[in-house]
């Protein structure tokens, strides 16, 4: 679980140093036939702004950790891109895209965290 808490912590980093906003972490450990253990969900204010927070991401979790997504889609577009580190799911969106699937309510049976927007 530690190796799964400090890649989220890293992929947090990764989504703030493209000032991602709105960022919410799922806790799933707990939910019987979860898809993962960590669900995190976050928005761009453009399909630019998302491809590079998805970029950032990538780029932070293997220079930090050697860690690399098993599939990421979505890039093409940039609207919703989906990150799979296998016990971590990442979530970039637009904020249209986001408050059209509304995630967080997909999960609301499991602990979120909300991160507050980074200021520096």
């Amino acid at each position: 679980m530690e190796q799964t808490n400090s890649l989220v912590k890293t992929i947090v980093k990764g989504i703030q140093e493209k000032k991602g906003t709105g960022i919410v972490v799922a806790d799933l450990s707990d939910i019987d036939g979860a898809i993962c253990r960590q669900f995190v969900v976050c928005q761009g204010g453009s399909p630019t702004q998302v491809e590079a927070i998805a970029e950032s991401v990538g780029e932070v979790a293997r220079q930090e950790l050697g860690e690399k997504p098993a599939r990421v889609v979505g890039l093409e577009r940039a609207l919703w891109v989906a990150m799979d580190y296998g016990d971590v799911l990442v979530h970039v969106f637009v904020p249209e895209m986001r408050s059209f699937y509304d995630l967080e309510h997909l999960w609301a049976d499991a602990p979120l965290t909300r991160i507050p927007d980074y200021a520096p």
